[in-house]
């Protein structure tokens, strides 16, 4: 996680400094979640052939090697090859992490072992914001160190003396039937695809733009990502006492009134500016948990694996989008587009899920447990 959190935010700076336009920019880090929609269509029939243990080594080398040649070859081109790259490898390693982590659960600590796993990934990826005041951006030494974070994450894989669990590859899914069977779940997915590639990929594009140095950007993310730790659990639990639909149109409607606030009162003490961040931050990034909790309510349990397929399939998908979007409107607008950005597609989703309110009625009393879970960056 160290590793992942820092390239993204050290492409994205880097990128900047060398003055790439920011739709360049938002290209080459849309790049990862192409990569990452065929790492998870490939992830499958690789965990079947050769097993856990060697895809994630495998992919783990690639993944560092890919990260070394951004700092060997500073052109847009071959780093939205390398990007591509390295979201086919991660999202690989993901799933192999995800499905050992299934495998060892059961029902009576699935919860809390995923609540775990979410507060360690969010804290990975928030720590790593911070390393890149170790070096200087601008130089090869940060890609180095994220490729040595790579390669140490091997060690415990390859050395584990625990059994490697045998799954068969999940069978397909119509995203059609998802959509009728749970609309604003689809839609929710969707929506938390486009705005969490935009925070993790953009983010440092706008700290930058802003006039923010190094610290400034790597603060500003930090406190961006390690919001999610303190957001998932209690937004969780609120959603398994009441009708979740209700709780995501309140979160969205939150995080969009946070955002326009940004935008409008653009001379705030700094202090107040990274507390907002942090605070659209740390709730949007439940979106996603809220609605793939909301779209398990509606499904039988052997249903549920090749939904969460398909979910986190078109989640990849709109997250190839964001940064382009973003990346765009910026170049246009300049940096304030950012959150203006953020917001519309916030009060989108607030608006969509009140109307989907008004066509249906309430789900069953009878829910499953929020489990929380976030696309990666």
């Amino acid at each position: 996680m160290l590793g992942a959190g820092l390239q993204g935010t050290l492409i994205s700076l880097r990128a900047t400094l060398e003055g790439f336009p920011p739709t360049v920019t938002g290209l080459i880090m849309s790049s990862y979640y192409v990569g990452y929609v065929a790492g998870t269509i490939i992830a499958p029939p690789l965990l079947r052939r050769v097993g856990h243990i060697r895809v994630f080594a495998a992919l783990a080398a690639v993944a560092s090697a890919a990260i070394l040649i951004h700092g060997l070859f500073v052109n847009p081109l071959v780093w939205g090859l390398m990007r591509m790259t390295s979201g086919l490898c991660f999202a690989a390693i993901y799933v192999v992490a995800e499905s050992w982590l299934n495998h060892q659960a059961s029902r009576s600590n699935r919860g809390r072992l995923f609540a775990v796993y979410m507060v360690v990934l969010y804290v990975g990826l928030g720590a790593a914001q911070f390393l890149l005041v170790l070096s200087d951006p601008r130089t090869a030494v940060p890609f180095m160190v994220v490729a040595v974070l790579i390669a140490l994450a091997m060690v415990p894989i390859v050395l584990s003396a625990q059994q490697v669990p045998e799954r068969a590859a999940p069978r397909a899914v119509r995203l059609i039937d998802l959509y009728h069977e749970s609309p604003l779940g689809v839609v929710g997915v969707t929506v938390s695809g486009l705005i969490s590639s935009i925070i993790f990929s953009m983010g440092p594009v706008y700290a930058r733009l802003s006039g923010l140095d190094t610290a400034g950007v790597a603060a500003f993310m930090g406190v961006s990502i390690l919001a999610g730790v303190a957001t998932q659990y209690p937004v969780g639990r609120l959603s398994d006492r009441m009708d979740r639909r209700t709780v995501v149109a309140g979160v969205c409607t939150f995080i969009m009134l946070v955002a326009a606030s940004i935008v409008a009162f653009r001379g705030m003490p700094h202090a107040v500016f990274l507390t907002l961040a942090a605070l659209f931050s740390g709730f949007s990034l439940t979106i996603y948990s809220l609605c793939v909790s909301h779209v398990n309510d509606k499904l039988e349990p052997a249903q549920m694996v090749a939904a969460s397929s398909a979910l986190l399939l078109v989640n990849g998908s709109a997250a190839a989008i964001g940064p382009t979007l973003a990346g765009s409107l910026m170049a246009a607008f300049g940096p304030r587009a950012y959150f203006s950005t953020l917001a519309t597609l916030a009060g989108a989703l607030a608006a969509y899920d009140l109307w989907r309110k008004w066509r249906r009625r309430p789900p069953s009393a009878h829910k499953g447990p929020f489990i929380g879970a976030q696309p990666r960056a």
